[in-house]
């Protein structure tokens, strides 16, 4: 489990990286923007092309990067849906354990106890599913071309 952590960690760790990747793009496309301009008011042509070139590769870049980054994200919601599934797995097989047990002793005082435990597993397994919808389809979202 905790070498899933660390691979959780450094799914959204390189996430963020290529959205700070991408967002420097956009500033040196913004950069051979200006220079662009300055070329042609010194009427150089040539070299407003290549500034041109190279700002049409830096928005391209800017792109990709942003367009990985969303399918890493992607990638660490679901890992993170199948870390939470998983503990939450572990706690009701250990709840239905119980249940076995109270059950078979059919004192009301634990059953009622257990009842509880278990709904409340629930209402967490509820509230963490949830999260990890709204969180795929952010990302859904950001994948998505218009």
């Amino acid at each position: 489990l905790t070498c899933t952590a660390e691979h959780l960690f450094n799914l959204k760790f390189a996430a963020k990286e290529l959205n700070r990747n991408s967002k420097k793009c956009d500033k040196e496309e913004k950069a051979e923007k200006a220079k662009i301009k300055k070329a042609i008011q010194k009427g150089n042509m040539e070299v407003a092309r290549i500034h041109a070139e190279n700002a049409i590769r830096q928005k391209n870049q800017a792109i990709n990067f942003l367009r990985m980054s969303a399918r890493v994200d992607a990638v660490a919601a679901r890992v993170q849906t199948a870390v939470t599934m998983g503990k939450v797995t572990k706690s009701m097989a250990g709840v239905v354990k119980s249940m076995d047990a109270t059950l078979k002793s059919m004192n009301l005082e634990k059953i009622s106890a257990l009842m509880d435990k278990f709904e409340h597993q629930f209402e967490t397994l509820d509230v963490q599913t949830q999260q990890m919808e709204d969180t795929m389809s952010n990302t859904t979202t950001l994948t998505t071309p218009q």
